[in-house]
């Protein structure tokens, strides 16, 4: 089991690093804004699939091969960064096409919204080490099982991100549904994806462990 109070504080913490702008939760809110609130949410599932990974790797020690090999947290951090760049890349490409919510519904798209999310999630080392630093503060080693206790928390985060980057996508998207249509700012928008993907691309590759 884990510490109630301790659960408490992890809740409160967790929530508020949700509201905090990041790389996962302004690109939900850029799909959010040029797509749908069906694709936001579908992003959003996808990036909190890569919570499983990184909350697996800290509860049972992977995460510390990030923390003390450059190389191997170089070569994942680079590969994500190229991977942002491709995205980035796709969107400015397509950027004079007309927005088609049906389109964008389809099965298909979302089933390529979701894997990007969640490659862009597990490509990036830093949020490894993050939960390998942040999910042991609300551990207590007295009460055993602290892999279990590091995954319960994990899921928790997980589920409380869901909720918070849903309701950030869906909130872009009623302040924009009205612009959408008009094919001028569907054009800005796409530019706008471009380059809020590619300024992560660039954050993602300049960062240290």
């Amino acid at each position: 089991m884990i510490d109630i109070t301790s659960l408490y504080m992890f809740i409160i913490a967790s929530f508020l690093l949700c509201l905090a702008p990041g790389p996962d939760n302004i690109y939900v809110l850029t799909q959010g804004i040029t797509k749908s609130k069906k694709a936001a949410i579908v992003t959003t599932l996808g990036l909190c699939s890569g919570i499983i990974i990184h909350t697996s790797a800290a509860a049972f020690g992977i995460s510390v091969i990030f923390q003390t090999s450059e190389l191997a947290f170089n070569l994942v951090k680079y590969i994500g960064a190229a991977y942002l760049l491709y995205i980035a890349y796709q969107a400015f490409k397509h950027r004079n096409e007309k927005l088609d919510l049906s389109i964008q519904d389809s099965t298909k798209e979302l089933k390529k919204l979701y894997i990007k999310g969640f490659v862009m999630n597990i490509l990036n080392p830093k949020v490894s080490i993050f939960f390998l630093a942040f999910l042991p503060q609300f551990v207590n080693t007295q009460l055993g099982n602290v892999p279990m206790q590091m995954i319960i928390l994990g899921f928790i985060f997980m589920a409380l991100t869901i909720i918070v980057f849903s309701l950030i996508g869906i909130a872009g998207n009623v302040l924009s549904e009205k612009l959408v249509k008009n094919p001028s700012i569907s054009k800005v928008l796409n530019i706008l994806t471009s380059f809020v993907l590619g300024s992560l691309a660039i954050k993602l590759a300049l960062s240290q462990r």
